[in-house]
């Protein structure tokens, strides 16, 4: 599909709870046509029943080495003031040029990044004890033993991930 097929995600995370328009800088003409979706990682009922998983779940999870958690229904209102937190800016974009089918596969796509995004991020809540306090030489080391088991999973492993839902 050459040109006519393009998917593109930049990130900025801020030190805020999601108050910042336009944190991405789009033109006014570009921001016009933005759709922006707020993922709360603490609502059950923003994951698909099949990817749903108790033990990734925030609203069940408690940390023993940050005290934090479990997160209520109000929890953004409800943190305490010394509490470090983040939200994460995802500006998605989709191109797919293909008459009959753009819209239908742009808005697909835009579907799936959500539930990719929301479902990350409440793993990444749940998984707070094991990646807090780590070192940039942790950090690297992980990501290095990462990058070769990845490699060894390409090159004899079985098709794993996430697979795309009607939802």
């Amino acid at each position: 599909m050459k040109d006519d097929f393009m998917i593109k995600i930049e990130t900025w995370h801020k030190p805020d709870m999601g108050t910042i328009e336009n944190v991405h800088d789009l033109d006014e003409e570009t921001w016009r046509t933005v759709d922006v979706v707020h993922i709360d990682i603490a609502n059950k009922e923003e994951v698909a029943p099949g990817d749903y998983k108790p033990e990734e779940d925030p609203a069940l999870f408690h940390s023993p080495k940050t005290g934090r958690g479990p997160l209520g229904s109000d929890w953004k209102n409800e943190l305490k003031p010394d509490c470090p937190y983040m939200c994460a800016y995802k500006l998605v974009t989709v191109k797919f040029r293909w008459w009959g089918l753009q819209t239908k596969v742009e808005n697909f796509i835009h579907r799936q990044e959500k539930r990719i995004f929301t479902n990350f991020h409440r793993q990444l809540f749940c998984w707070i004890d094991k990646w807090v306090g780590l070192t940039m030489e942790d950090i690297r080391r992980m990501e290095e033993e990462t990058q070769k088991e990845l490699e060894e999973m390409r090159q004899k492993g079985d098709v794993r991930g996430t697979t795309a839902t009607d939802e």
